[in-house]
């Protein structure tokens, strides 16, 4: 069973953000085997690649309708209290937040934390450091959508661009409706996703553990408490 996981995780269909880079792979493959051996090999290499950087597995969410599910596979870099990003206008009150840097050889499809509405979506300009940094969350370039919950609370969700990382792709647009562990978007080649927690609701990860985007269970809503700030970072 668990070999059979494995293969279906590398042997997932592509993302279509992907089709240009395996399509130009598989393209230099064709062509250097047919003019020259030398293009071949580094062009086949980079065509498998990117067929499994950019792979889509499927993933079943957990059928509670309150809980609050990894956006991104990878691993929670950081944990603590902090305001919401400002072109939010979620509030600077700070509240819980998880971050999860995905390296290369992670999947980079990102996926809703919940189910409920998108209140917005703003793309911020910024910096391309190392995603794993602390700062990446206030000063590199990010995509951030607010989500609203039924009973009204929010949930942000934040994709942030790396130092490798320089294009993100969302999907979501305001006023759309997501299921949790829906798609929403992909990050390029190494990225973090953070996510911010509606008021008085407390991650239930630690850092250093690693997600599963759509499945890992982040926090539980119908669960909250008065804990004093508290900040973890890798």
């Amino acid at each position: 069973m668990a070999l059979q996981q494995s293969l279906s995780m590398v042997l997932a269909r592509p993302h279509p953000a992907g089709y240009p880079f395996i399509g130009a792979g598989a393209v230099a493959s064709f062509l250097g085997l047919l003019l020259t051996g030398w293009i071949f090999w580094p062009a086949f290499l980079f065509t498998l690649f990117a067929l499994y950087f950019f792979r889509d597995p499927d993933r079943v969410p957990p059928l509670r309708a309150d809980l609050v599910l990894a956006p991104a596979d990878g691993h929670v870099v950081s944990v603590g209290q902090f305001p919401p990003p400002a072109e939010l206008a979620m509030g600077d009150a700070p509240v819980w937040r998880v971050a999860i840097f995905l390296s290369v050889i992670d999947v980079h499809v990102n996926r809703s934390p919940v189910a409920g509405r998108v209140a917005r979506v703003v793309y911020h300009h910024g910096k391309f450091l190392s995603a794993n940094l602390d700062k990446a969350s206030d000063e590199n370039e990010r995509n951030a959508l607010a989500i609203a919950l039924p009973d009204g609370r929010m949930v942000a969700c934040v994709q942030i661009a790396g130092l490798v990382a320089r294009r993100i792709l969302c999907d979501a647009a305001a006023g759309d409706e997501l299921q949790a562990g829906q798609r929403f978007g992909i990050i390029r080649f190494g990225s973090r996703t953070d996510i911010y927690l509606p008021p008085g609701v407390q991650p239930q990860v630690l850092v250093g553990q690693t997600m599963i985007g759509g499945e890992t269970i982040l926090a539980d809503l119908a669960v909250e408490s008065a804990m004093p700030p508290v900040r973890v970072t890798a």
